[in-house]
């Protein structure tokens, strides 16, 4: 049986708000057929009747290829939960990429991006497969939200916004146990791995291989005053990740922003009071990051400080979570764009399942003429049809200032 979309990974944290976000917004027997499959009949089981949803359950360990591979040629679009991605997803991948399946994920592992891009790229065209990373907070709000202010930039001004600065005004939302395995998974195989230093510190890294090196771009390790904005700002800790998604999106649909200079920056407030919270946040930042680069006490924040895989915010935090992004854009001629990204829940979980939802429907809807196969990211693959399925669906709003 082909289904229109599996959810692979139902029974992880987000995977479990997915499903049920699935069910409020496709119920179980409407147009669109879809599917949930895991490793743990049980959990699958038990998802099921939690959620209400009384779908095909496919039993599949990401480590079983055959099964991997049974499971991608029976879905048009297949979205993963399954992380850590580098752990877990790259057979997945490759299953899509052979088969033609449609893929989306959540993943913010730029490493193991690269290489499912170096690795699967040309089988991917090949067979049709679009396979879409970093469909959740994980990096639609600055994918998109580029994407959204370049185009107001040349509607405006006949011009691209050659500099870019993205700034965090607010958030509120806790970290799964998932993603912060995802964290550490990535600092261990940095460790194991040194050379994956020169991806991970280069901000083309995921852009085709003959661009993965362009003008430099600002460094934004330490605090700042914006001085047209009045704001302090300090280090956002997803801008590495956010920044190469960002620049694959300009080059793969063939530079139409330029050589432009982006960036991504944590609002700490204005002011002395600002200022102070900006040098707290800059310095806690570093020093969580230190720890977690080190073997002994990285182990020591797994066991005993972090939160373990499958746990995360309440259902309640997720609902009285938010998070509000301004982005401002000028012309070489100092022309500027300012527009906003805001969600209505908690970010990594409430609106990542929503962003994931509405991307794999999406994706579904979008011809193979538009977007044919091959490796994108959601502004390059999906655009403004994307904008507005999460501004109705998933509480996504994107808006000029």
């Amino acid at each position: 049986m082909k289904h229109d979309l599996i959810l692979f990974g139902a029974t992880s944290f987000v995977g479990q708000i997915t499903a049920r976000n699935l069910v409020a917004r496709l119920g179980i027997d409407g147009e669109v057929s879809w599917a949930i499959a895991g490793r743990n009949a049980d959990k699958l089981e038990a998802v099921s009747v939690d959620v209400g949803a009384d779908v095909p359950r496919l039993i599949v360990d990401a480590a079983d290829a055959d099964a991997v591979a049974e499971m991608a040629a029976s879905a048009r679009v297949l979205a993963s939960t399954v992380g850590p991605y580098a752990q877990y997803g790259s057979e997945v991948v490759a299953a899509c990429a052979r088969e033609g399946t449609d893929y989306v994920d959540l993943t913010g592992e730029p490493h193991w991006m690269a290489q499912m891009i170096d690795a699967h790229g040309q089988e991917a065209e090949n067979s049709g497969a679009r396979i879409v990373h970093a469909c959740g907070f994980d990096s639609i709000p600055s994918d998109l939200g580029v994407w959204f202010l370049q185009g107001r930039s040349l509607e405006q001004y006949g011009a691209p916004a050659s500099t870019v600065e993205l700034m965090v005004k607010g958030m509120k939302g806790g970290a799964s146990g998932g993603t912060i395995a995802t964290m550490l998974n990535t600092m261990e195989q940095l460790s194991a791995d040194r050379s994956l230093r020169k991806v991970l510190t280069n901000p083309y890294a995921l852009a085709p291989v003959e661009q993965r090196s362009g003008v430099r771009q600002p460094n934004r390790n330490g605090i700042r005053e914006h001085e047209d904005e009045k704001l302090w700002l300090a280090p956002f800790v997803m801008a590495a990740t956010n920044s190469k998604v960002v620049h694959r999106t300009n080059a793969v649909l063939g530079n139409p922003w330029g050589d432009m200079l982006y960036s991504e920056e944590m609002v700490t407030g204005s002011g002395p009071l600002g200022a102070a919270k900006a040098a707290a946040v800059t310095a806690g930042l570093g020093g969580f990051m230190g720890l977690a680069a080190l073997g002994p006490t990285r182990s020591l924040l797994d066991r005993f400080v972090l939160p373990s895989p499958g746990e995360g915010p309440s259902p309640q935090a997720q609902l009285d979570g938010y998070f509000k992004i301004l982005i401002r854009g000028t012309t070489d001629a100092g022309e500027v764009t300012r527009v906003s990204v805001t969600g209505d829940r908690d970010p990594g979980y409430g609106s990542t399942a929503r962003m994931l939802t509405e991307s794999a429907l999406t994706l579904i809807e979008t011809p193979r003429s538009q977007t044919p196969g091959g490796f994108w990211t959601p502004a390059s693959a999906m655009g403004d049809e994307l904008i507005e399925a999460l501004g109705s669906h998933a509480g996504v709003q994107f808006a000029q200032l």
